[in-house]
């Protein structure tokens, strides 16, 4: 990847966005529905988008909202709808299309009180904690949630995702039935969609303030060992980086006695504060290097803490920093949590497993078979593991790009979709009960089992070259051998689910590389992992590239 010469630096105000101009875009400007990009698309995660593009408007999410009412009313939900913004400059106005849709389809909706956002583990909790009083199978009286985020995604990205019953996000027969319906609402300029105005949405009776935030924090130690993290002193610190947890670290620290700071607090929809990422873009990823940087360097200077962290816009991703090794990477994490996890959760069951995606290490494989816990490998999405961590068959549940959420302490369902406050915390607890904090963990797991390094690369594809590499088949791959090594497998779907992995991912005795399209750009990008060091790494992504080239042409 090229890497920007403002990757890591703060971007001069110019160049920020203009809020202003961005919101009349999002209501002025309409999507030409003969355009693909600007037709409602759900991808791993909802539909995202900016206006700018006409790719996020007033219309998608009207359209989306009245495919929503309309999905529930075909499925017999009749449950609340519990409804989560976050802190993107769209976020609000997305947030009265959608309440001004629901109430007139007297949907009861459940929103926190004015001037909070809310992180999306907190719907998804909120979701379960409903329908726990409900049989999950009778679809009649049971919950689901909207969350208006674009995730990490920058400043003038918009986005809307759907939570179904079982609290995470919606599998792809949902969002595909729900796509389909808000296409066709705007194919036909919003025919069908009902809609009151904001002041009459408000007063609904259909329309109800809930306290998402305490009823979060009052739960969490039933997750984590608050008590060890109190008892060991350990302190902490927290960057929020804008995002809609911001008022819950503090209520956390007050609640459970904790010595936790939090940096940052500040909620600006420029997100002026967030250094630029590895393209030049302002992005709220916590697991980025260039992102962190400015909260790295607070911590240089206050060197205080134990451990730190912080989570992206809608708080479902987690950035973990250690004094042992700084930012750690995602994947090495998830593995020094799945180890930690399955040696202290005695409550767990034995028969409960650990979900991982197709381009999350090997490492993670390796500990599943040492701890000799079934392993559910599944694709890109964390859609995958929302039954298995519903029904309490999966115990931990990660993905490379930095998400997580596991059980309870006993063994039941905690959320559903990623949860970045609780991966956080997690970490002060591996300090709190352990030797080490969780990059030396790791380092004790990388003695064991070998210390794989990890690569990406993109590369330009059309979208032609994109369709045919999502539906390349085994057998067009004639190599034998990659990088040294005998080509052990050849998957075209993910081993967990029999799922389609949307490309190709070759694996050999000491490595692996997967070769998926972007859904957004005219690129497609290249993972790859080693046991065998970098050079192997830089072997393995060069033959692959030329792998995945040659099979494009063919």
């Amino acid at each position: 990847m090229q890497i920007s010469s403002l990757a890591g630096k703060l971007i001069a105000p110019e160049k920020l966005i203009d809020v202003a101009k961005l919101i009349h875009a999002y209501y002025d400007d309409v999507p030409d529905f003969s355009l693909p990009g600007q037709r409602v698309i759900f991808g791993t995660s909802g539909h995202r988008g900016t206006p700018f593009e006409r790719s996020f408007n007033e219309w998608h999410v009207l359209a989306i909202t009245q495919a929503v009412c309309d999905y529930r009313f075909s499925h017999s939900i009749t449950g609340p709808l519990f409804l989560g913004i976050d802190t993107h400059a769209l976020s609000t106005p997305a947030s009265t299309s959608v309440l001004e849709v629901l109430a007139a389809n007297r949907v009861d909706v459940m929103l926190a009180q004015v001037g909070q956002f809310t992180p999306t583990p907190a719907i998804s909790l909120a979701i379960l904690q409903h329908n726990r009083q409900h049989n999950y199978q009778r679809r009649s009286g049971l919950a689901d949630g909207i969350v208006i985020t674009p995730s990490h995604n920058p400043p003038d990205a918009g986005g809307i995702k759907y939570n179904p019953a079982n609290g995470g996000a919606a599998n792809i027969q949902v969002t595909a039935w729900i796509e389909l319906r808000a296409n066709e609402l705007l194919a036909s300029r919003l025919a069908g969609v009902k809609r009151t105005t904001l002041d009459k949405a408000l007063l609904a009776a259909t329309t109800h303030i809930y306290d998402f935030l305490t009823r979060y924090v009052d739960e969490l130690d039933k997750l984590i060992d608050m008590s060890a993290i109190h008892g060991e002193n350990i302190r902490m610190a927290v960057d929020p980086l804008g995002g809609a947890g911001i008022h819950y670290w503090s209520r956390i620290a007050e609640r459970y006695d904790l010595a936790l700071s939090v940096f940052n607090q500040v909620v600006d929809p420029t997100f002026s504060f967030v250094t630029a990422d590895w393209d030049g873009k302002i992005r709220m990823d916590p697991s980025s290097p260039y992102t962190m940087q400015g909260f790295l360097a607070q911590l240089k200077h206050d060197p205080s803490y134990d451990i730190a962290f912080a989570c992206d816009t809608d708080h479902d991703r987690h950035g973990i920093v250690t004094k042992s090794a700084g930012l750690m990477r995602s994947n090495h994490y998830l593995a020094a949590a799945v180890d930690y996890l399955f040696q202290h959760r005695p409550a767990w069951s034995g028969k409960v497993g650990i979900g991982k995606t197709i381009v999350s290490s090997q490492m993670i494989d390796r500990i599943s078979a040492r701890l000799g816990r079934r392993l559910l490998e599944t694709p890109a999405g964390f859609k995958w593991f929302a039954d298995g961590l519903y029904d309490g068959s999966l115990g931990f549940c990660g993905e490379e790009s930095a998400g997580a959420s596991f059980l309870r302490m006993d063994g039941t369902a905690w959320t559903t979709d990623k949860d970045g406050i609780a991966a956080a915390l997690l970490s002060a607890e591996m300090m709190a009960r352990s030797e080490c904090d969780p990059a030396q963990m790791y380092s004790k797991l990388a003695v064991e089992f070998g210390s794989p390094v990890e690569g990406r690369i993109e590369a330009a594809a059309t979208s032609g070259q994109k369709k045919k590499l999502a539906q390349l088949s085994a057998q067009e791959l004639k190599n034998t051998e990659l990088a040294g090594e005998k080509i052990l497998d050849i998957l075209t779907t993910a081993p967990g689910n029999g799922a389609t992995i949307g490309g190709i991912k070759v694996i050999t005795e000491n490595a692996w590389f997967a070769a998926r399209p972007s859904g957004t750009e005219d690129i497609y990008k290249i993972y790859a992992e080693s046991f065998c060091g970098a050079e192997h790494l830089q072997r393995i992504l060069d033959e692959a590239q030329v792998i995945v080239d040659a099979a494009l042409k063919s």
